[in-house]
């Protein structure tokens, strides 16, 4: 063999070696990214209402993935889920629902993945609830009734909320980091705090004679305990929409709002206002029908796609629709 056959001979075999080893490093490479992949999986966390994923994205941050079951502008009361979404239950890392009777078309699936060894927390249970007011003792039932699953109108039971959430997060949720964590929860509930105080100094200029409160259902208990207003009645006498009202129950809250001179309604906007409109017509076309964000977020830039933009944008509401101004 000559000795130019023998040098090409080299050249050849050497880029062969090189194309080897560049094909094994690539191979390598990726098989480190999938294994990186799969080893950083977030851990899931599975939300109910659009009100508690809020809140929980909030505490949770970056450090773990957060699904929400329930759409913007939709009825806790009514909405339902998809298969898949009741699958995203059972693979979950821990599941938080509102309970108290809320989700009443999803309590059921909640049940199957917690029987399934799936963690949840019904955030309702733990935040001391009341039951539903009566037009009778201007207050809350302390014995018998149903207890009242809106906790949220009150921001001080929501700050007990987050704390309590976190602690579920850093006990079932492998994978977080608990500091930061409890930084976030920390960081949230003094946004709360303040959400207080503003509350409290908007609600101040509603006189002591014009604190009376009717909605559409009963929803706002629990801010009616917190910032001292009555609740008169409700045009669906029950904690849930899915009821429906009868005349005797129509001209019993008529009556009512007759005797306390209120002439404002509080319609839930994820509901028709048609049932409060139905007071316009009992009263003599004398009623003021004020929409709330009481029960659902919007979607991202309606004016309440986040707690605390929905509760500033219900106080305000309140605070005008009861002074009139």
């Amino acid at each position: 063999m000559s000795r130019t056959a023998a040098k090409r001979r080299v050249r050849v075999g050497a880029a062969r070696l090189r194309h080897l080893i560049a094909g094994l490093l690539a191979l390598t490479t990726a098989a480190a990214a999938s294994a990186c992949t799969l080893g950083e999986e977030r851990p899931r966390i599975v939300v109910t209402t659009n009100i508690l994923g809020d809140i929980t994205q909030e505490i949770v941050g970056d450090e773990a993935a957060v699904t929400v079951l329930m759409k913007p502008n939709a009825d806790p009361h009514s909405f339902g889920l998809s298969a898949v979404q009741a699958a995203e239950l059972e693979r979950a890392d821990l599941v938080v629902y509102n309970g108290l009777g809320l989700e009443e078309n999803v309590l059921r699936h909640v049940d199957a993945a917690h029987e399934s060894g799936v963690a949840a927390f019904a955030v309702g249970d733990a935040v001391d609830p009341l039951t539903f007011r009566t037009a009778d003792d201007g207050g809350p039932e302390k014995g018998g009734g149903h207890p009242d699953p809106h906790f949220w109108t009150d921001p001080d039971r929501v700050r007990k909320a987050v704390g309590l959430i976190a602690d579920q997060v850093i006990e079932h949720v492998d994978g977080v980091d608990d500091r930061a964590v409890r930084a976030h929860a920390d960081r949230y509930g003094e946004q709360l705090t303040s959400l207080t105080a503003w509350m409290e100094e908007s609600f101040d200029r509603v006189p002591e004679d014009r604190r009376s409160l009717v909605t559409n259902h009963h929803v706002f208990g629990y801010l009616a305990d917190r910032f001292g207003f009555r609740v008169i009645g409700a045009v669906i006498p029950s904690g849930t929409t899915l009821a429906s009202p009868s005349s005797s129950d129509l001209r019993s809250l008529t009556e009512a709002m007759e005797e306390a001179g209120v002439r404002t309604v509080f319609a839930d906007s994820s509901q028709p206002t048609r049932l409060a409109e139905v007071l316009r017509t009992e009263l003599g076309g004398r009623v003021q029908v004020v929409e709330l964000y009481s029960e659902s977020l919007t979607a991202e830039g309606e004016g309440a796609d986040t707690y605390l933009r929905m509760m500033r944008a219900n106080t305000t509401a309140m605070a005008d629709g009861l002074t009139g101004g």
